[in-house]
């Protein structure tokens, strides 16, 4: 048995009740947390947790580790509901050509975006598909990250999503993060079916997600509905062959335009919409009438809207409107979208900080979307998200700082000390000393 002993916290944030699996609208600023706090945990689960003056101290030592925290903030480990971390190559000759000019849509009528990936994967080995993916991985726990959704999407023929979905399952068993796989067949139109989008769709349906749910690759599926890639009755064949299947859908919507693919999400029970950089006011309406008619996906948490605030960066487009989200009375969570093409970082510091400046969240809520909300956006809430007695010991110690708020205020500085999976560091500071 290892056991874990934090104390003299300068707060224990996140301290959410047992249950408790996703925070709305106002109460996403109320961010729960324990001043001048302890915290005990036995084989990677959290057992006990107050306050140092209610600390009763410890009679066994044996096979325990103490972590000294004065000064220092813990928090839940940061949760990334949306990411496409297995490619082959990264895109730098596309963000060159924004540079001149160029829009997402003009490069990938050139052949360049989706495409230009899914090209190079194709010719890429599953190992060296599996050493970079790591690499994109190890770099993201020391950052803080200890869950992680990963979208094939890259392959476009039956072989190379298989692949890909290989490569994330070769993850999960590799590495201490938890691995949230999800079949993103349904990303671009490739070549070979440019003159026959039901022929692709129906190879998605019938042969694709067939062998992806036998031999158990995606927890989830997903479309890219927008204009010029998949339309919304095309999503709705996907999401229904998918539900055969088990596989419930987190789909990309709303990123360019607005075309009804959220009340099509919503419809289908989807677990998350994902972007929403353009929202019209329909589609506020069917999410704030899902939100309090309280629709849910299959497993009964209700949709979660995810937000790609880093995305929206790097492509210069049009932020989500997070605030009106949340004063609507709606949950949100965050995520990275790490991927060669829009979002080249799995960094969520970043994305917590672009969340108060660019999408005006508060600290407290930006940290709830990214951590209890976002375990829920993939499903991980009961285990994920939360400083929480009996989920897991994945957790954030910080270096020293003033307050909460200096987090994301201070962009650009590398506020983590310790990472903690399961109890076990990915990152040892000065606290694990």
């Amino acid at each position: 048995m290892h056991r874990l002993l934090i104390k003299n916290a300068k707060a224990l944030v996140g301290t959410f009740p047992q249950g408790k699996q996703v925070m709305s609208g106002a109460d996403m600023a109320r961010l729960p947390m324990i001043e001048d706090g302890w915290l005990q945990a036995e084989d990677g689960r959290i057992t006990a947790m107050g306050p140092m003056s209610a600390f009763a101290g410890i009679d066994d030592w044996s096979d325990l580790t103490v972590i000294d925290a004065t000064g220092r903030y813990v928090l839940p480990g940061w949760c990334d509901p949306h990411t496409h971390t297995v490619f082959a190559a990264p895109r730098e000759e596309e963000f060159v050509n924004r540079i001149k000019g160029l829009s997402y849509q003009e490069i990938a009528a050139r052949g360049g975006g989706i495409i230009n990936s899914a090209m190079k994967l194709r010719a890429m080995s599953e190992d060296a598909l599996f050493a970079q993916a790591k690499g994109r991985l190890d770099e993201m726990m020391r950052r803080g990250t200890v869950a992680v959704e990963i979208k094939s999407g890259y392959g476009l023929t039956v072989e190379s999503e298989l692949k890909m979905l290989r490569v994330a399952k070769r993850l999960k068993e590799a590495l201490p993060l938890q691995v949230k796989t999800t079949l993103l067949a349904a990303h671009a139109l490739p070549p070979e079916f440019k003159d026959d989008r039901n022929g692709y769709v129906d190879m998605i349906c019938d042969t694709l997600l067939p062998q992806v749910a036998a031999e158990r690759l995606a927890d989830f599926v997903d479309v890219f509905c927008e204009t010029n890639y998949f339309t919304v009755a095309e999503m709705e064949r996907v999401l229904a062959a998918g539900r055969k299947h088990g596989l419930p859908g987190k789909l990309h919507v709303n990123q360019f335009t607005s075309i009804g693919g959220i009340q099509a999400a919503i419809a289908h029970h989807a677990i998350s919409v994902d972007h929403l950089e353009v929202l019209a006011d329909a589609d506020f309406e069917a999410l704030r009438i899902a939100h309090s008619q309280r629709s849910v996906a299959s497993d009964g948490i209700e949709v979660i809207p995810t937000l790609l605030p880093s995305c929206s960066f790097f492509l210069r487009i049009p932020y989500a409107p997070a605030r009106r989200l949340i004063d609507s009375g709606l949950p949100v969570a965050l995520a990275s979208d790490h991927n060669p093409g829009s979002t080249p970082s799995g960094n969520l510091n970043l994305v917590l900080s672009l969340a108060c400046i660019q999408l005006r969240m508060l600290p407290e809520e930006a940290i709830t979307a990214l951590t209890l909300n976002a375990a829920s956006a993939m499903r991980l809430g009961s285990e994920l998200g939360g400083l929480t007695v009996g989920k897991r010991a994945s957790l954030i110690i910080t270096k020293e700082a003033p307050s909460l708020a200096y987090l994301p205020y201070a962009f650009g500085t590398d506020h983590i000390d310790t990472v903690l999976i399961d109890g076990k560091p990915v990152r040892s500071g000065a606290a694990l000393q």
